[in-house]
């Protein structure tokens, strides 16, 4: 029988690598970052890929990684926020594993990106209106996906990580 992977998904800043990565090290998986695979294989940091080729090439880029690494077995991958903004890639995390939803309060992720110059999507004049709009448009679709939804920025990244193995454990689907 193989291990179920397990998605961490929601928007920027919400704590995805974090929890992804302590995730993976208490269930004893391997830990990947989309993101940071799109840049290893790019040789680049992601903001030089939107700068050349635009946020399409960006997405491109996003759906062969994650088609790639969703058909793996065990693994705990944390992927992009605006991963769910292509059908293909919402279709491969939901029928490939178990998808968890992390949420925050846009407070909260202001608070987090408030020096943070590493987002394109954040280096405009109003981040909270971005936020906003983007949490807008993304929360449906990770709504849509979503086998849970956790709420992060209250307690400790360990903490969260514990309720999550908990109510998985609790579930029968680790």
């Amino acid at each position: 029988m193989h291990a179920q992977n397990i998605y961490v998904i929601g928007l920027m800043a919400v704590g995805k690598s974090t929890v992804g990565r302590l995730l993976a090290e208490s269930l004893g998986r391997p830990f990947i970052d989309s993101d940071h695979e799109i840049e290893a294989r790019a040789g680049a940091e992601i903001s030089w890929i939107f700068d050349v080729e635009g946020e399409e090439g960006f997405r491109d880029r996003e759906e062969q990684v994650i088609d790639e690494l969703s058909q793996r077995d065990g693994l705990v991958l944390a992927t992009g926020g605006g991963v769910v903004k292509r059908q293909i890639n919402r279709e491969h995390l939901a029928a490939r594993g178990i998808v968890v939803y992390l949420d925050c309060p846009i407070e909260k992720l202001l608070e987090r990106t408030n020096k943070d110059k590493r987002r394109p999507l954040l280096n405009g004049p109003n981040r909270e209106e971005v936020l906003r709009s983007l949490m807008c448009e993304r929360g449906p679709l990770y709504a849509e996906i979503a086998d849970y939804r956790f709420v992060s920025g209250d307690n400790s990244a360990k903490s969260l990580v514990n309720k999550i193995i908990s109510k998985l454990q609790g579930d029968g689907v680790i």
